[in-house]
């Protein structure tokens, strides 16, 4: 398989195009089979300052002793991955079925037996650059697709979040929740638009979710309960000459029953660019909620009593390609939460910012060494804040 090393590859992955940098396949009668993927582990080191209580902040805290450093061994944002692709033309169609798993990289003890293992993509889909594509099936969500695609983190580390000082998880956090919500891997259906002359759209429903709520009140209206799926849209527009780059815009609703008694609907709308030329790429991208929470879909998006939070962030980057084929780069990211009507959010976050700078140095055109720093805070609603320096080293390999 010849595999172009840059973020780009990364993109590919995550968004299910597990083949599309392969130049061939396996044929089995009308079928062509691909295996494609990744692997990457970092050494991360966390000191963490002041153990504050700030339910929905990405820091990490000191621990019982005082101690502020840690140390873990982990997969970074982007997990390794495993995914089996198959394509076919039949009948005027072009048939796409793919399959992935992703294993973790990191134990949290003696004979823990490794880390956890996910299965993030099962889907089928059909259509003809004619008339556009229907997508069926789990894959990484529309809304925030891009955002977290562009992100440089994407090869590296970023914020270790829910992943805490001790690793044990699948991934760490990236730049999700400082800066976008993220995208997630649900079941979706969708239908996307030919491309035409640059311009393309997508739209369709989400599983619905339930909130997921840090901030002391209980969750409320699982997944199960939900009687409408989310709704999704997305249009963009692609260019290239000597300024390449695209532009996009996204929304997201989903009407949530919270009790029998309570239902309301959460929406949210992103806006983003991204511009490359002479090596220098720049990203810009806003996001502005109603319900819609705080670093995932729902999370922390309605108070105790039904009441919708307003929240909004973004994040600028720029990355630059040095004549060896480093590419250095730079990014700030926030994501704020407000109180609802009434409410005294006290412990709950109010906002999330990280800085982050790396390096990415393609080894071999496969293989990328990672270098990483990271400055996470994070704040709550009686303006207490928590801080994590994250220095992170490691590597990347495509297949």
């Amino acid at each position: 398989m010849k595999t172009k090393l840059s973020l780009a590859v990364a993109a590919a992955l995550l968004a299910g195009a597990t083949s599309a940098q392969a130049a061939g396949g396996i044929v089995a009668g009308d079928w062509t089979f691909d295996i494609g993927g990744n692997v990457n582990a970092f050494y991360i080191y966390n000191r963490s300052t002041d153990s504050n209580t700030i339910a929905g902040g990405l820091t990490n805290n000191e621990d019982s002793k005082g101690n502020s450093g840690a140390s873990s061994i982990n997969t970074g944002l982007l997990p390794s991955w495993l995914g089996f692709t198959g394509k076919t033309r039949q009948n005027n169609l072009d048939v796409e079925v793919a399959i992935s798993i992703q294993p973790g990289a990191s134990s949290k003890a003696s004979l823990g037996g490794g880390g956890g293992e996910e299965h993030r993509q099962a889907y089928v889909s059909f259509g003809d650059k004619s008339w556009g594509t229907i997508l069926i099936g789990k894959n990484l969500g529309i809304f925030g697709r891009d955002a977290i695609l562009l992100d440089q983190t994407l090869l590296g580390v970023g914020s270790q979040g829910a992943v805490g000082t001790a690793g044990g998880t699948t991934t760490t956090l990236g730049r999700i929740g400082t800066g976008f919500l993220y995208a997630d891997f649900n079941g979706q259906i969708n239908y996307t638009s030919p491309n035409m002359n640059g311009f393309q759209f997508v739209v369709g429903i989400d599983q619905p979710l339930g909130t997921t709520n840090l901030g002391g009140e209980a969750s409320l209206g699982a997944s199960g309960s939900q009687r409408q799926p989310g709704f999704v849209g997305k249009a963009s527009y692609d260019f290239a000459g000597d300024v390449a780059g695209k532009v996009w815009v996204e929304a997201k609703s989903q009407k949530v029953d919270y009790t029998a008694d309570i239902e309301d609907t959460a929406h949210a709308i992103g806006v983003g660019a991204n511009f490359n030329f002479a090596g220098l790429g720049l990203t810009g991208y806003y996001y502005n909620g109603d319900g819609a929470g705080t670093t995932a879909w729902l999370m922390d998006g309605m108070s105790a009593d039904g009441k919708a939070r307003d929240s909004d962030g973004g994040y600028v980057q720029a990355m630059y390609t040095i004549p060896s084929g480093t590419k250095l780069g730079v990014s700030w990211g926030i994501s704020n939460l407000d109180e609802a009507s009434g409410e005294d959010g006290g412990t709950l976050v109010k906002e999330n910012e990280m800085t982050t700078v790396g390096a990415y140095h393609p080894l071999t055109k496969h293989l990328n060494l990672v270098a990483e720093y990271s400055h996470v805070k994070s704040k709550n609603h009686d303006n207490e804040e928590n801080k994590s320096s994250i220095v992170s080293a490691g590597a990347i390999i495509f297949f």
